[in-house]
């Protein structure tokens, strides 16, 4: 075999070669290609697509998507989410009081874009806890410390809800609900609210146990009168002539009554006659 036959053999192998490197170059190109292009968005969450830095305005919803290679996809959540705070917060009169709340909120999906553009996907640490904390604290310094304690409680927790509304949904971001989970006050004053609670209810008991004893004189009285009025009217209709002929008619009924009897007319007190049995 000459030199030329063995150089033209080698020169068809390696364009073969070439030829098969250049194919697997193309298909793994392809392959790589294809993935990029396919994104999926998990349950509870929006996509936003940026491109080179520059938000497009584009949202995806749950699923999956074939997208632009070369665009970037950030995914934010829109399930209800919790914020919780804890804070020293100052009552009317000046006294700091332990509070405790939470934030219910979730981000508005049709907003998403403009949330991701303006503050960006870490809003809560941005938006939500500091503008919170500040509701807290105002809210709080209308109200006494006894009032926060006791019946102003669920008051206060909805004026938290309205200013928090006030402040974010116009920013995409809709607020649920605020929990206060604990109010603690110093311990003087939660011994003299204590105190006075106490007071409160032992006075309310006694006034019902007073109440009761006036309705109990209340029925002794009208039962009292309603026998002062019986004999009243008994005794005005009751004369001693009526008696005399009461006493006859029963002398007569029972001089009827075969019985045996003694019967002596004649009593000298009254004129009735005087019953003697003969048993």
């Amino acid at each position: 075999m000459s030199y030329e036959t063995i150089d033209q053999r080698f020169s068809a192998v390696r364009k073969g070669f070439a030829r098969s490197v250049g194919l697997i170059v193309v298909v793994l190109g392809l392959v790589l290609l294809g993935s990029c292009s396919l994104t999926t968005i998990d349950t509870g969450h929006v996509g936003v697509l940026t491109l080179f830095g520059q938000v497009t305005r584009e949202q995806l919803p749950e699923g999956m998507h074939i997208i632009n290679p070369l665009k970037a996809v950030t995914k934010l959540s829109i399930r209800t989410q919790e914020s919780k705070e804890i804070a020293e917060v100052p009552s009317s009169e000046g006294l700091l009081i332990h509070l405790e709340a939470s934030l219910l909120y979730r981000l508005e999906p049709a907003q998403a874009t403009d949330v991701y553009q303006k503050i960006g996907p870490n809003y809560m640490e941005v938006v939500v806890s500091p503008n919170f904390r500040s509701v807290m604290r105002t809210v709080t310094a209308a109200h006494t410390a006894s009032a926060l304690y006791s019946e102003a409680r669920e008051s206060v927790a909805q004026q938290m809800l309205a200013e928090m509304r006030k402040i974010m949904q116009p920013r995409g971001i809709m607020i649920e609900n605020v929990l206060l989970r604990d109010i603690k006050l110093p311990a003087t004053l939660k011994a003299s609210i204590e105190a006075k609670q106490q007071a409160d209810q032992d006075a309310q008991r006694m006034n019902f146990v007073l109440q009761k004893e006036r309705q109990e004189a209340e029925r002794k009285r009208i039962e009292a009168q309603g026998i002062s009025d019986f004999q009243r009217i008994v005794t005005v209709g009751i004369s001693q002539q009526l008696l005399e002929w009461k006493g006859i008619e029963a002398t007569l009924e029972i001089a009827k009554s075969p019985n045996a009897k003694v019967v002596v007319i004649g009593n000298p007190k009254n004129g009735l006659p005087v019953i003697f049995s003969g048993q």
